[in-house]
């Protein structure tokens, strides 16, 4: 990994800790506008990239939000790195829309399943409204941006192989 993608990266985790500063009204305050940067990631970079700007904008917007989870919050990142990855392959194979679609329900339905047993049912009904709602606004920023900027896309590859 070179300087300039490492740099790139820093800047996405950045934009990460901007949206985890902008919450939805949720049960628990860890949802967020901070995936839209790591689906910018995916998008640009691919799914290793996006993977790790969507782990660690998720801790970014956990940490903000008090940590109110505590240690499980390592386990939503970890869900969030998966279904960012997803999103990349499925986008950078062209399957734009389905990535949008299985990144949206997964973040907000499928996601939460581990949380049924750990607390209750209950609890995954409470989060399902925010997580539906933080999931569409990342999704419908990021498919926004990402036509925006892919001039600046062609700047950062100039001259370079993408591999």
């Amino acid at each position: 990994m070179n300087v300039r993608k490492m740099s790139l990266l820093a800047l996405f985790i950045s934009l990460s800790a901007v949206g985890a500063a902008i919450k939805v009204p949720a049960v628990i305050g860890s949802v967020a506008l901070d995936v839209f940067p790591a689906l910018l990631a995916a998008a640009f970079f691919g799914a290793g990239a996006g993977a790790m700007v969507g782990a660690f904008g998720h801790l970014l917007s956990a940490l903000i939000g008090g940590m109110p989870l505590g240690i499980l919050h390592l386990i939503i990142a970890i869900e969030m790195a998966l279904l960012v990855s997803l999103f990349a392959i499925l986008f950078q194979k062209e399957q734009k829309v389905l990535a949008g679609v299985l990144f949206l329900f997964g973040n907000a339905l499928i996601a939460p399943l581990p949380f049924i047993f750990l607390f209750d049912i209950a609890f995954y009904i409470a989060m399902l409204p925010s997580l539906f709602i933080g999931s569409l606004l990342n999704i419908t920023i990021a498919y926004i941006a990402i036509p925006r900027l892919f001039g600046f896309q062609r700047y950062y590859y100039k001259g370079e192989v993408r591999g």
